[in-house]
């Protein structure tokens, strides 16, 4: 267990219903030491007032400044950050803190899992300063990355924790980036001893914004355009513009001709998702870029999250038709402190699904002949009891089962 304690600050803005589910599971993390801090605007923060949190009033479109107004009144030794719309597992913030244990390590970065509740949506990346990831694959136990000469480890901002010492030092992080690039920026700023724990796991859902619809599609490229831009400026100021332009421009165009293909969106609506990453990136070009000085956080003393560390474990396993006496058991369960995992599994090959209920407990659905991760078969022979062993294999080494 580690010695080291930890802040997680969760930004938010209208998505209140998302944020009670995040911080519903950040109540169940097994950290024994840790506060948690909410940068949201106020109809979301009257709909939290129940939880025991750090509150900070912010209702502007700009992640990064939102960061910075949590950070300033952060009084755990590390930072962590995840997104309203993620959850994270029981052992989430134990071992992304834990590296920290090593005081040359100055940032941690966990993997992250997709709206199936299953199959990874990020793992282990490099970055160079063009903002482009070079991806890789790593052991379950991770591994302590010093940064290269063009390039770092990069961590996502739905999953990452940083030394707060650190952070403050380099001016945390840039409100030039309203979003996207944010915290890529801050690491290529910090070019610092980074470990990558994929053990330190959290599930992303994508819930939708005044940015993108609830099925990823993008509502508008503006700010990712201008992000762009800054990112040119701020890392690769040498570089030929219109080159990098049309080079990350045919990374967005791509993006939406995936989604016109799949006939989420219409030509008109393509072109217009375009017409706003070009004018993003000329607002970009100007957008005023200030030398960024270390940030001077407020004495505010830890707010431990009460009813935090070890909790048991029970897993609650049966048919379909059993899912009604399965979520009455799970509540109970639940409210008894115990960490919950139920698998409803059906007679068929149907693809399976995990989530987090908003009653506590984690719930896995699909077939027994139905594949998990994405990138496994579609069909798997066996009988239930082989397959719930398997489930459960899988979610002992993110939670506890007993």
């Amino acid at each position: 267990m580690t010695g080291q304690t930890a802040s997680v600050i969760v930004v938010s803005r209208h998505r209140a219903a998302s944020l009670r589910l995040c911080l519903l599971a950040l109540s169940q993390q097994d950290h024994p030491s840790f506060e948690v801090i909410v940068v949201a605007d106020p109809q979301a923060l009257a709909a939290i007032a129940d939880f025991d949190v750090k509150t900070v009033v912010f209702d502007e479109a700009n992640i990064s400044a939102a960061r910075n107004a949590g950070l300033a009144v952060a009084a755990g030794q590390v930072v962590a950050f995840i997104d309203d719309d993620a959850v994270a597992e029981p052992t989430w913030l134990t071992r992304l803190v834990a590296p920290f244990s090593d005081f040359g390590v100055m940032a941690s970065a966990g993997f992250v899992r997709g709206r199936n509740g299953i199959s990874r949506q990020w793992g282990a990346a490099w970055v160079d300063r063009f903002g482009e990831d070079h991806a890789f694959d790593l052991p379950n136990e991770g591994a302590v990355f010093d940064p290269e000469m063009n390039r770092v480890i990069k961590t996502q901002g739905t999953n990452c924790a940083f030394r707060r010492e650190a952070l403050l030092a380099i001016g945390g992080f840039d409100p030039a980036y309203r979003f996207y690039h944010d915290e890529t920026d801050v690491n290529l700023r910090m070019r610092a001893r980074t470990a990558v724990v994929p053990m330190a796991q959290v599930v992303h859902g994508y819930a939708q914004s005044e940015r993108r619809r609830a099925d990823r599609v993008p509502m508008s490229l503006v700010e990712i355009g201008a992000s762009c831009a800054v990112f040119m400026r701020r890392h690769a100021p040498e570089a030929d513009q219109a080159v990098q332009f049309e080079t990350l421009r045919a990374r967005q165009a791509e993006r939406v001709a995936l989604h016109h293909a799949a006939g989420r969106i219409d030509v008109a609506q393509r072109d217009a998702l375009l017409v706003g990453f070009d004018l993003g990136w000329q607002a970009g070009l100007v957008r005023p870029l200030t030398a960024l000085s270390p940030l001077r956080a407020t004495r505010a003393p830890l707010a431990p999250l009460q009813g935090t560390g070890p909790k048991p474990g029970r897993v609650l396993a049966g048919r379909f038709w059993q899912i009604g006496s399965l979520k009455a058991k799970g509540r109970q369960a639940v409210r008894e402190g115990a960490i919950v995992t139920i698998l409803c599994l059906r007679w068929t090959a149907r693809p399976h699904w995990q989530r987090f209920d908003e009653d506590g407990y984690w719930i896995q659905t699909g077939g027994v002949f139905g594949r998990s991760a994405r990138d496994g078969p579609k069909v798997r022979l066996g009988t239930l009891k082989k397959r719930l062993a398997e489930e459960c294999a899988r979610w002992a080494e993110v939670r506890p089962l007993r």
